[in-house]
């Protein structure tokens, strides 16, 4: 488990830097979940940093990263499995990305760190496509509540493990507003994206508002 979290954290500082703060968090029943923050001048657009349709990558910028460190200690297993398996199936870190200075986004620490445990707490299976119901504002002053779950291998690389593990996936966050995540409910995941790109909707500004949904 320490040598896949070592090998986690330094395919984050490769494809982020330097981590400027880290916090930890230990709920009951779970392994220490850790949340790193990454500040991103925006001298320059990262390749592979639209983690979805209208991200608002080039608008330029600050970008402040938020990064969980910890989830993919263990596989994620069915909740239906009696035995799972101790190495096999898929790992993940969850990353967020929001323009920096406009809001208190480091509130977002213990969420994040929630959410990076509800594998172990809920037996919950996170991949692309899924929502991530919060159950609070994810900062002061934010309409967001949950997050859409993005593909991973843009801002941060896949990170190979050795056989028979399953690779790290580093999957992106974006903050959904109470309306969109009931749309997205309705018409999927792929159908918001298109919409938030259809607007070219900024999904980094943090005191942004519902996208145009009729």
């Amino acid at each position: 488990m320490a040598e896949v979290l070592s090998l986690v954290e330094a395919r984050l500082r490769t494809a982020l830097g330097e981590p400027d703060a880290r916090a930890a968090m230990t709920f009951v029943g779970t392994d220490r979940v850790e949340v790193l923050r990454f500040l991103d001048p925006g001298d320059r657009e990262r390749d592979g940093d639209s983690a979805a349709p209208g991200d608002g990558t080039g608008s330029g910028g600050a970008v402040v990263r938020y990064a969980t460190l910890g989830m993919s200690a263990r596989p994620m297993a069915d909740p239906t499995v009696v035995v799972p398996d101790p190495a096999r199936g898929p790992r993940a870190e969850l990353v967020l990305s929001v323009r920096a200075g406009l809001a208190d986004t480091d509130k977002v620490l213990r969420p994040l760190a929630v959410l990076a445990a509800s594998p172990q707490v809920e037996g919950l299976v996170v991949t692309p496509g899924a929502s991530l119901e919060v159950g609070e504002p994810l900062w002061p002053g934010a309409q967001f509540s949950s997050v859409l779950v993005a593909e991973s291998g843009g801002l941060v690389p896949d990170l190979e493990l050795d056989a028979p593990l399953d690779p790290v996936r580093f999957l992106p966050l974006l903050p959904m507003t109470a309306n969109e995540a009931a749309w997205k409910r309705v018409k999927g995941a792929q159908a918001l994206q298109e919409r938030w790109l259809a607007h070219g909707t900024d999904l980094r500004d943090p005191l942004r508002g519902s996208v145009a949904l009729d």
